[in-house]
């Protein structure tokens, strides 16, 4: 499906681009790879770590609240891949206009130029926060979901369509628990802290997020929202696989963060259709019907919901130790 396409990536030399980037070169011969972020040096970087692909790699400096500039590096793309944004709860909380800035008003510029420029799709990359949201990231984040999916009503006669991929925290990602843990222990800690003895997460890696997003490039219709079905795990789980027998001290809840990570509510349940190995909730939405629904899927019951904590599949401290041999830090 790649082949032979452009592809842009705003927020492009974070974790998810530049594995997002590996990825596609590696399985299909694309006509051109954008890759759309503010940091010049992280450019540099992702410039020097792909040098063998320079006649298809592109770099543009620009920011998602710039819709000109956006307008210009949109021009002949075919697919766009949004994971520009402000992620750090705390910096989210202490900056909130800053945060609508990137988040919502930068959504807003994506759907403008990708509708002005004719892209054929954009999938966004959301969170578990933009459920149910009790902070300032989650909400601005539901905000965004809530835009792209209504920025297939102005498509009309155009052939651009909007769509979802959410997933929580990558395992190893900046801010999360695992570098949290391990850098404790490389300081010579013998305790790891429990924010709460009952907290779970779901674990995906960032392979099988970047995999979910091409899955969505390939099926996706416009307003679906998808979301892999992966195990989850207990965080004391987590914190013996890292550093066996180590005490850990209930330290409580930090504001803004859930017992569990919540991909699919109630509600939402009753949009949703169950694959093999993701979800997809369809839009309710007028311009949406039922011959759009992606072939293969079973209707979930009113009263499902899928959360970390209510999980079928379960890591164990065994397994949670194989898996942590292959995570980096990034």
């Amino acid at each position: 499906m790649l082949n032979g396409k452009t592809i842009l990536v705003t927020g492009g030399t974070g974790s998810f681009g530049n594995h997002f980037v590996e990825y596609v070169l590696q399985h299909y011969q694309p006509k051109k790879i954008i890759i759309y972020s503010r940091d010049e040096y992280k450019q540099f970087i992702m410039r020097n770590k792909f040098k063998q692909y320079d006649n298809v790699m592109r770099y543009f400096i620009g920011d998602v609240r710039d819709l000109n500039r956006m307008k210009r590096a949109f021009e002949g793309v075919d697919y766009v891949v949004h994971a520009a944004a402000l992620k750090q709860v705390p910096a989210c909380e202490y900056n909130p206009m800053e945060a609508i800035k990137t988040n919502i008003n930068g959504a807003t510029n994506v759907i403008d130029a990708a509708l002005d420029c004719g892209v054929k799709k954009v999938v966004a990359l959301s969170t578990d926060k933009a459920v149910n949201p009790i902070n300032l990231y989650g909400g601005t984040k539901l905000v965004s979901d809530k835009l792209f999916i209504a920025g297939n009503n102005y498509s009309g006669l155009r052939d651009t369509t909007f769509s979802i991929v959410r997933y929580g925290n990558v395992a190893g990602s900046r801010g999360s628990v695992i570098p949290f843990f391990r850098n404790i222990v490389a300081n010579g800690g013998r305790e790891l802290p429990i924010t709460d003895y009952k907290m779970t997460r779901f674990w995906i890696s960032l392979e099988e997020g970047v995999q979910l997003v091409i899955k969505a490039l390939e099926e996706s219709r416009g307003g679906e929202t998808f979301i892999s079905k992966i195990p989850s795990f207990k965080i004391t789980d987590l914190a013996q696989a890292i550093l066996p027998g180590c005490d850990m001290p209930e330290v409580g809840i930090r504001e803004g963060e859930k017992l569990h990570e919540v991909m699919i509510t109630r509600e939402d349940a009753m949009h949703t259709y169950e694959y093999d190995k993701n979800f997809v909730i369809y839009p309710c939405m007028d311009w949406w019907h039922d011959d759009m629904i992606i072939p293969g899927g079973k209707k979930l019951e009113y009263g499902f919901e899928y959360n970390s904590g209510n999980n079928t599949e379960w890591l164990n401290v065994e397994q949670l130790q194989e898996l942590l041999k292959n995570v980096e830090e990034h």
